[in-house]
């Protein structure tokens, strides 16, 4: 297995050479055989070690054996532990999933911290396969299918082409140590269930089942490289990057006759969950909208928009002084004293500069706000009547600021200036606005 490991590591990550590369080892059969085989690799290595605290004197056990063992081969070790099951509780997580979300926080900060380059975990092709089986039975894309990543990132998995039974042998004929995790021989967790339970009946059905798991997944990974290639192309025709929000075209997307794929493609990695709810939004009335947890997906008109979305509250006025000559928060606005005018777009505006009284304020437009749009001579219009005949998204009207003299709305910021402010034959002092 040695000459096979070695073989692969360098072929398939010859970037690796010349890094620092922290292993990470719990001490188990699998981390251990990892260890073994990258020392007599001429890498520069540390080991990362968690101590979780779920198995009581185990877990100290785990943290001693691989400290000795270290020490004794002069290996670099960083070890840490945690009260994972305050952390599951407090974050309302699974053991596991707290353990992971510890486990990797830990590990990207030590790679900052002690400046190295990536971290190795000893995944390998069992692994994969349980997970590609978790996934299924959850219901997943080619995402899921495609099972663990050989490189993610910082991480990388050099054992995933190696079985379970290839990696115990190689410690029985080195003479391994290992640490037996007592949690891995119960049914309690899913991935155990179908360790134990499973993958047996499956191994029985066909001996050489993990090979032809691992064919199938290599096919997958090439049919999932093939959607992701025409995923682009079709991005490129339907989408429109508009700042921080994307907005899709639903006549060229109704003209593909799989864009429900498609959309799936695009906005798996924002967090959705709710498919059929988006997939609605293609037929359904304009406004309607569906949420994931930092992003939003609104139906406006014959448009999707995808914007990100926050429920934290954000302050909502922002009062400007007399001597306030640029606003850089919420707008980047300029302010100053000309001698003309020049109207050339809804960006900038001219006042009478004695209608308005300092400090001026900028806050977000309310239901039921009137102002008396410039060039009407004097009738109110409601800001949100404004709106709909400008055509504006709900998004767009969520961005819109409004510009206040009192209680008078001087500018509808960037659309329309009100009457009552307006440039006249006595005026005296021209102040100009700008939204920059």
């Amino acid at each position: 297995m040695f000459s096979k490991f070695q073989n692969h590591i360098i072929s398939r990550f010859p970037f690796l050479a010349e890094k620092k590369l922290f292993l990470a080892v719990s001490g188990g059969l699998d981390s251990m055989v990892l260890l073994h085989l990258m020392n007599q690799l001429p890498y520069e290595i540390a080991v990362l070690h968690c101590n979780f605290q779920l198995r009581g004197l185990e877990s100290f056990g785990d943290q001693e054996f691989i400290q000795n063992y270290c020490n004794q081969n002069n290996i670099p070790i960083f070890s840490t532990h945690f009260d994972t099951e305050a952390f599951a509780k407090d974050y309302k997580l699974s053991t596991q999933v707290a353990a992971r979300e510890l486990r990797y926080s830990w590990f990207y900060e030590l790679l900052e911290e002690k400046n190295f380059d990536y971290i190795l975990t000893a995944h390998h092709a069992d692994d994969n396969l349980e997970t590609f089986i978790i996934n299924l039975t959850r219901g997943t894309g080619l995402e899921g299918l495609t099972g663990i990543p050989e490189e993610n990132d910082k991480i990388i998995r050099p054992l995933l082409p190696f079985s379970r039974e290839e990696i115990s042998k190689y410690a029985e004929e080195n003479k391994i140590e290992w640490r037996e995790d007592s949690s891995n021989a119960s049914t309690k967790y899913l991935r155990n269930k179908i360790r134990h339970n499973l993958v047996p009946v499956l191994k029985e059905i066909n001996p050489n089942f993990l090979d032809a798991f691992q064919k199938t997944q290599s096919f997958l990974q090439e049919s999932k490289e093939m959607v992701e290639d025409a995923s682009i192309m079709i991005y490129q025709q339907v989408a429109k990057e508009a700042g921080d929000d994307i907005h899709f075209d639903l006549n060229q997307l109704k003209k593909l006759p799989n864009y429900k794929s498609y959309l799936y493609q695009w906005l798996n990695e924002f967090g959705f969950s709710a498919w059929n709810d988006i997939y609605d939004l293609v037929e359904g009335q304009s406004g309607k909208q569906v949420f994931a947890e930092e992003f939003r997906l609104l139906k406006n008109r014959e448009t999707l928009i995808l914007s990100p979305f926050t429920e934290t509250s954000q302050k909502e006025e922002y009062e400007i002084n007399e001597n306030d000559t640029d606003v850089n928060f919420p707008l980047k606005i300029s302010l100053c004293n000309v001698g003309h005018i020049s109207y050339d777009s809804n960006r900038v505006i001219f006042v009478d500069a004695d209608k308005i009284r300092f400090p001026l304020l900028l806050r977000k437009w309310k239901k039921g706000d009137v102002f008396q749009p410039f060039g009407m001579h004097g009738k109110s219009k409601k800001v949100s009547k404004l709106f709909k005949d400008e055509k504006l998204s709900l998004i767009e009207k969520e961005k819109t600021w409004i510009l206040c003299s009192e209680d008078q709305i001087v500018w509808v910021a960037g659309i329309r200036q009100d009457e009552r402010f307006k440039i006249e034959k006595a005026t005296n002092k021209i102040y100009k606005i700008e939204l920059q």
